[in-house]
């Protein structure tokens, strides 16, 4: 069953009814101003961290489900009829709905008692300010009288303390109304250089400033007292609930349309900003009042729209696909790329799934997420490397997770988990090879943000593979700390006696608990910290001798004979082998170890994802383990705590579902690799909406599992890994157009029944047309010249076209 359909012209989704599933999200910004929107205008705003800089308030898990957001409501003052037409959250019985999600906007459009109205909604470019467009045409045969009432609910700036600490919040909101602008300044008083606004562009007929006046004692948004009469109070909030409402009324003729822009946004002044007069409480607003006074002008809005368009243009332009697969086009060319820059930009702070409360950005997450972004904007990845690589510690350690606004390590979260260093050599890796520019190996870094311990980059990624060599457990493998890439694996819980509370050794950081997938993960980086080495002229042997040792360690402890085992408990006790009644494969060492190369040449690689393909795959994906977990094991942490097909209990985590991918594509099998592409290709899995729920147009965490009553169904859509890993699976390994250290190589490992593809590749300043198409024996030409088909292209000089081509058999 389908809600909408793609319309890859225009680059949108459109959604045709409003009871989608779920709450189908969008992302408003692009730099520092954030927004999530859904297809009925739900959601929140903030600037850069959106705990500590949430601007409006969303109520997570409430009823209904999306709750909160940039709402408009219009009233017939003839009949005294009122709806809103975004749907929610009045939810009339609409005669024409559609919502549009773009590239970093929404349009909303419907028609009403033949009021046809479309609402707009993006964030301009280099601003911090988002832009509402109501547009209202009149199709009736007589003139209309209407009213129009916006409304936002302010939050107080730091989302948990809003949340939380009500005996204080109750009694500090305040506003100012000036010339129709509505100033939220909460924070003001105590910080006076930031404050929040809300601005209309038409003469108002009242305003509200104060949550309970606008919509009335025991009223939700359904049905607000001041929409419902028809007037605003004009009320300014002392203490409560700070709001937002602007009060206009119009007149239509019959045919005519008319629009009205609505600007809220954020400001902060310079910290010399001088006060006038001088101490005093009174908002100073002469410098945001140009700003405003530009945005609510609709030419300054039509060319902000455009430039947002040119904007996307160019970052998807960066690499665009034609195969015979349309829906492979149409995540390529625009769903995936963009999905990875909303998750670049969040990590996984914000979401419909992720209050931006308990999460900042992500240590392990922030460098995956380098690998879908980094060709569209290196400079912004580079920037993310360096921020990253400032809240590591000294030990070669890491933060889980750092706040954006602060950029220091999350200390709520703390560190230990084993994994986390070894991605940011991967991160580097993939600037690198992008851009070939060494210079940020040799850019000064601080250890935990401590001004007086900058070293070079390069030292930091030292550090990282010394911090798994100096902790290796009983069998040489690396010790798991409080857990490796799956956080609810939790080896070194234990419980002194059955049936009591589980403790932890050193807060399950320390204890002999080992990872297989930790060891595969050291090959791969090591390898390409060697490569990096011999690029820049250091000495790397060392890198390539751990590699293959550690190879050899888990051949000797991590191979169970038809797969790669998972781990060793804190016990000793196996994880993850023939010999457990329950978790007997798991499918995250069989992707790492093969992508790492080990068992590629002596026949294991290809034995273990045999296995994955009879025990693991599923129509709707792979699952992360089989047999689930039946009942809780305290040796093993949270993982047992889900119910059977459930998260990391044997649900299709599809952040590991690439590696998978791109394990076939290195043993040569294309037809599986493409296969694996297709089972949790959301844009393939459109046509099931009312079974997947998420969101057709963009990677979705988690899929539950077989053993699962709900089998098929997506959770935690947007904000995940499986993006940008998917995304490299499809174009750097099954397409095969692979930047490397040294240049850019063309390898495809394509199903046997494609007849070839064309792609369109800028690298490193050059445009690399590439066509791949089927013929007796490989071949490569670049620019009409024969070259050998196994070399990287050679660097063609900036500004250049290159025409390659390349005949596979």
């Amino acid at each position: 069953m389908r809600f909408g359909h793609f319309d890859d012209e225009r680059r949108e989704y459109v959604i045709d009814r409003p009871d989608t599933p779920l709450p189908w999200i969008n992302y408003l910004g692009t730099e520092a101003y954030f927004g999530i929107i859904s297809n009925t205008a739900g959601g929140y705003s903030f600037y850069r961290d959106a705990r500590l800089r949430r601007l409006t308030r969303y109520r997570y898990n409430n009823a209904p489900f999306d709750f909160g957001g940039r709402y408009l409501y219009l009233r017939d003052p003839g009949t005294g009829e009122f709806w809103s037409p975004t749907w929610q959250p009045t939810q009339p019985e609409l005669d024409e709905y559609e919502c549009r999600h773009g590239m970093s906007y929404t349009q909303i459009a419907s028609s009403y008692r033949n009021i046809r109205a479309r609402v707009s909604y993006f964030v301009p470019l280099g601003e911090t300010l988002e832009v509402w467009r109501l547009r209202l045409t009149n199709e009736r045969a007589e003139a209309a009288e209407l009213s129009v009432f916006s409304s936002v609910e302010f939050c107080l700036w730091d989302a948990q303390d809003d949340a939380t600490n009500f005996q204080r919040n109750f009694s500090t909101g305040q506003v100012e109304v000036v010339d129709g602008v509505i100033y939220h300044k909460t924070e003001y008083r105590e910080r006076r250089d930031h404050f929040a606004y809300f601005a209309c562009s038409e003469p108002l007929a009242g305003f509200d400033t104060a949550r309970e006046s606008f919509l009335g004692p025991y009223r939700s948004w359904d049905r607000p007292i001041a929409v419902e009469r028809g007037s605003s109070s004009d009320s300014v909030a002392h203490g409560w609930q700070p709001h937002g409402s602007h009060h206009v009324r119009i007149a239509l003729q019959p045919g005519e349309t008319r629009e009205i822009g609505f600007v809220l946004g954020y400001w902060e002044n310079p910290r010399d900003a001088k006060f006038d007069p001088p101490g005093s409480q009174t908002i100073n607003k002469h410098m945001v009042r140009p700003v405003i006074a530009r945005w609510l002008r609709q030419d300054t809005v039509d060319e902000g729209f455009r430039a947002l368009r040119e904007h996307w243009d160019n970052l998807l332009g960066g690499l665009q696909v034609s195969t015979p697969d349309g829906e492979t086009d149409r995540m390529v060319n625009i769903w995936n790329a963009y999905q990875n820059m909303v998750t670049f930009n969040m990590s996984r702070s914000t979401s419909f799934y992720e209050s931006g409360i308990g999460r900042g950005m992500g240590f392990r997450d922030s460098n995956q997420d380098l690998l879908g972004f980094v060709h569209m904007i290196p400079e912004r990845a580079k920037e993310r490397i360096l921020d990253i690589a400032a809240t590591q510690l000294a030990t070669g350690g890491a933060y889980h997770q750092y706040q954006p606004l602060t950029k220091r390590g999350n200390n709520d979260i703390g560190s230990g988990f084993n994994d986390d260093p070894l991605w940011l050599i991967l991160g580097v890796a993939a600037y690198l090879k992008e851009t070939g520019d060494t210079s940020i190996l040799e850019a000064l870094v601080p250890y935990d943000n401590d001004p007086g311990t900058e070293q070079p980059l390069y030292d930091h990624l030292q550090r990282s593979l010394r911090y798994t060599l100096d902790r290796l457990g009983p069998h040489g493998l690396p010790l798991i700390g409080r857990a490796d890439w799956n956080d609810c694996l939790n080896l070194n819980c234990f419980s002194e006696t059955p049936g009591e509370p589980f403790q932890t050794t050193e807060n399950a950081t320390g204890g002999v608990a080992e990872s297989v997938f930790i060891a595969g993960q050291f090959v791969l980086a090591a390898r390409e910290l060697a490569g990096i080495a011999a690029l820049v002229g250091r000495p790397g042997q060392e890198y390539l001798d751990a590699a293959e040792k550690m190879s050899g360690t888990i051949a000797e402890h991590g191979w169970d004979g038809a797969w790669f085992r998972r781990a060793y408990d804190f016990h000793g006790n196996v994880v993850g082998s023939a010999s457990n009644d329950e978790g007997q494969i798991f499918i995250e060492p069989q992707g790492m170890c093969v992508m790492g190369g080990v068992g590629v040449e002596d026949g294991t690689a290809a034995t273990a994802l045999a296995s994955v393909r009879e025990r693991l795959a599923t129509p709707h994906g792979i699952i992360l383990q089989q047999p689930a977990y039946s009942s809780y094991r305290v040796e093993l942490g949270e993982i047992s705590s889900y119910p059977p097909g459930y998260k990391e209990n044997a649900g299709i985590f599809c952040h590991t579902n690439p590696w998978l991918m791109i394990a076939e594509a290195i043993v040569g099998n294309g037809d599986a690799a493409f296969d694996y592409y297709k089972r949790i290709n959301p844009a393939a899995r459109e046509a099931i909406s009312e079974v997947h729920r998420c969101e057709p147009y963009v990677y979705a965490q988690m899929i539950a599992g077989r053993d699962a009553p709900t089998h098929g169904e997506a959770k935690n859509s947007w904000l995940t890994g499986t993006a940008a890993w998917n995304y490299a699976a499809i174009t750097q390994w099954i397409l095969g157009i692979r930047p490397e250290l040294t240049g850019l190589r063309v390898a495809p490992v394509i199903p046997a029944d494609w007849p070839g593809f064309t792609a369109v590749r800028r690298f490193r300043g050059a445009t690399y047309r590439i066509e791949v198409r089927r013929g007796d024996e490989r071949s490569l030409t670049v620019d009409g010249v024969a070259v050998s088909p196994d070399a990287v292209l050679p660097l063609a000089q900036a500004g250049t076209d290159v025409e390659v081509i390349l005949t596979v058999s």
